[in-house]
């Protein structure tokens, strides 16, 4: 029954790390690229109202953005593929004592597979690391703005408590005014783009983790179809062996036996 619905030949670990990989994914790119574009809105018109000192912060977000595009595509083809490569291994597990025969080529491309699986988990480790320091600077944002509502502010000069972008390297230190201090700061704090660009970052980089996560699984799911493949393939040539010497002896015999009726004729 189970084999009639079609779901005995599905790779369910496969399905399950692609719609991890594309849930990922889709929530790095997608919260990523509002998030830089509200970072940019938001020093552009409180930190830097000259537009050559943040001209360089710009291009580096739209450079950004185009990567995020590409990543978004590369990894919707590519988890397919692998998706498919998992139909393809499981099929042939499933058939192992039936016809189906493996190619070197197909052990060759799980083989690649694995490779390129492993390049690219490293690959996303390196982006989570990164997505995490949007997420520290805004963290720290978020932290000073609720020093202005604490009972500490009450202590010392609300003008005392400041966040200057330009110490993280976001816009040149000649930049006007380059910081914001007391109501002003407060203002920033209520405002759209800080609220929701920090928590962006923060779902993007829980996105950069689930990917992560995802190539993991389907590392050591690649890995294990590899070896499937490999055994079925040796399993396969010592069968042919069997056979080809099960043919030749039962050539012998029907040789031997026709060798002895046309003896006893003569």
């Amino acid at each position: 029954m189970f084999e009639l619905c079609c779901l005995g030949g599905v790779p369910y670990a496969s399905l399950v790390a692609t719609i991890l990989c594309f849930s990922g994914v889709a929530l790095f790119c997608g919260c990523g690229h509002v998030a830089l574009t509200g970072t940019v809105t938001m020093v552009e018109n409180h930190f830097s109202r000259i537009t050559s000192d943040h001209a360089a912060l710009t291009d580096v977000v739209q450079i950004l953005q185009y990567i995020i595009y590409g990543i978004a595509c590369f990894f919707f083809l590519y988890g397919i593929i692998l998706l498919a490569e998992g139909f393809y291994t499981t099929s042939a597990v499933k058939e192992m004592h039936s016809e189906f025969k493996t190619t070197v080529c197909g052990r060759c491309i799980s083989a690649m597979f694995v490779f390129l699986t492993h390049v690219l988990g490293l690959g996303w480790l390196g982006i989570f690391g990164f997505s995490a320091v949007p997420v520290f600077l805004f963290y720290n944002m978020w932290t000073t703005c609720g020093a202005l509502k604490s009972p500490i502010a009450n202590l010392t000069s609300v003008d005392n408590i400041c966040v200057d972008v330009r110490q993280y390297g976001i816009i040149p230190w000649n930049a006007t005014p380059g910081k914001a201090c007391g109501s002003t700061l407060s203002d920033i704090c209520n405002t759209s783009e800080f609220y929701l660009s920090y928590h962006l970052y923060i779902v993007a980089c829980a996105g950069a983790g689930a990917t992560v996560i995802a190539l993991v699984h389907y590392l050591m799911i690649l890995a294990a179809n590899w070896a499937y493949l490999k055994g079925l393939c040796q399993q396969t040539h010592a069968y042919q062996d069997i056979k080809t010497r099960d043919d030749q002896e039962l050539q012998d015999v029907q040789s031997r036996s026709k060798e002895g009726l046309n003896s006893s004729y003569s």
